[in-house]
């Protein structure tokens, strides 16, 4: 069974996580979710990866500020380089030695990428292996919605208007009656070809869970990021990258973009797939994961983790 920890981070806010097998397991698997979702989107890599591996490796999930039973933040720290640090206090508490890869959808990717940008010494010491989910080292360059572009451009300047406004809600949450209202626009956007009920349920309870401040907040950090020169400093870490050929928020531009600047990356396009590929493609996924977790649970323990940062 999942046992549940809380860190609570230097301003205040109380992260909300789980983990899964035993504290002395050889590697640690740390899964982080995307924007407006919560540790929940990993339920079937979380019981597909323990029957696979066992007690060699412990699965570690938990909600970015702001998301799922995690608690609200200040509007300033609503930013890539916040949930960076965050990453790293979370390592440090929970998993403080030992390899650990990281494990990142969209937001959890960028995360991920930041965490390596802020604390590269942290980072090298640690880390093992990366997977990316459907994730962008290029903020929105390649977020075209898979229409037109001047259609698009519309969009992207009502998504970032609107954001805006949300992100002054505080720690409101988005009306459950509205998201019900909003479902189908959650598929199209969300989804590739297909589409289990439970999945877009799934999604649904976890954007209701999410605070308006970061759902709007969160958004310009976003847009912004850009981190390809961070990942070419990253040598011969293993890693993996997927990316649905129907995702119309990260297209495979951006995995490719990553595979390119990464050579060690193992890049998979799951045809027909969306931007869900945990929920859309999970054997694949769960491929992937393994993949990296087998040549980390082979590789040399780093000699010493790098002592916590300032």
């Amino acid at each position: 069974m999942p046992e549940e920890f809380e860190v609570r981070l230097p301003d205040g806010v109380r992260l909300h996580g789980e983990t899964t097998g035993p504290v002395d397991a050889e590697v640690t698997a740390v899964l982080l979710h995307g924007w407006t979702l919560d540790g929940r989107s990993w339920h079937r890599q979380l019981a597909g990866l323990g029957r696979q591996l066992g007690d060699r490796v412990r699965l570690l999930t938990y909600d970015a500020r702001g998301h799922g039973r995690s608690s609200c933040m200040a509007l300033r720290t609503a930013t890539l380089a916040q949930l960076g640090d965050d990453l790293a206090t979370v390592l440090d508490e929970v998993a403080p030695t030992g390899p650990v890869v990281l494990v990142g959808h969209s937001l959890g990717g960028m995360t991920i990428m930041e965490y390596a940008h802020r604390h590269p010494e942290h980072f090298a010491a640690r880390t093992a292996g990366l997977v990316f989910v459907a994730t962008t080292a290029e903020g929105h360059t390649h977020t075209g919605y898979g229409l037109p572009p001047r259609v698009a451009r519309l969009i992207r300047l009502a998504e970032t208007t609107g954001a805006g406004v949300l992100a002054r809600c505080g720690s409101w949450r988005p009306p459950r009656a509205l998201l019900r209202a909003l479902r189908p626009s959650l598929r199209w956007l969300l989804f590739g070809d297909r589409c289990d009920p439970t999945d877009i349920r799934l999604v649904t309870s976890a954007v209701a869970r999410a605070s308006l401040r970061s759902i709007g907040g969160f958004r310009a950090s976003i847009g912004a990021q850009h981190r390809l020169d961070t990942l070419a400093e990253l040598g011969d870490v293993p890693a993996a990258a997927l990316v649905g050929d129907r995702d119309r928020l990260t297209p495979p531009p951006c995995a490719e973009s990553i595979a390119g600047v990464l050579p060690t990356t193992e890049l998979t396009v799951c045809p027909g797939a969306g931007h869900m590929l945990m929920m859309e493609r999970p054997d694949e996924v769960d491929a992937a994961i393994v993949a990296v977790l087998r040549q980390a649970l082979a590789a040399p323990a780093p000699k010493a983790a790098a002592a916590p940062e300032a």
